[in-house]
């Protein structure tokens, strides 16, 4: 065998027609992994950002709540101290609990519909 011969080296083209498949089809299949790896991740960002409004929206009506109730605390100690008597004492206070119980009840059914909203955001599908 002369060196030009051994030197001389060609693939079958059968061969190469079936490498150059495998490679396309190779290539095509790692697009679509890359695209849907693209995809979970952006579906993973928007389900935190969901779960962070979410988040968010609950803090802020407890935060909202929390200062109501301390202000309406106040408010009653304010007027505690201008009472005349105790029959006025007990009026005030008693008025006050009967209040509180209300805005109590209104906070924890408006929180539950709130966290029920979040909930039902984080779980609904993404198209």
């Amino acid at each position: 065998m002369s060196d030009e011969v051994r030197d001389r080296f060609e693939i079958p083209k059968e061969m190469r027609a079936m490498a150059e498949a495998s490679v396309e089809q190779a290539r095509k299949t790692f697009e679509k992994f890359v695209a849907s790896a693209r995809s979970a991740a952006g579906s993973i960002e928007e389900r935190n950002a969901t779960v962070r409004a979410g988040a968010k929206d609950i803090s802020s009506k407890a935060i909202a709540h929390a200062e109501k109730n301390v202000q309406t605390s106040l408010d009653h100690a304010q007027s505690l101290l201008k009472a005349k008597d105790v029959a006025e004492v007990t009026r005030l206070h008693s008025e006050y609990v009967q209040g509180l119980m209300r805005s109590l009840a209104e906070q924890a059914s408006e929180m539950g519909q709130i966290v029920t909203k979040a909930a039902r955001d984080v779980a609904k599908p993404k198209a």
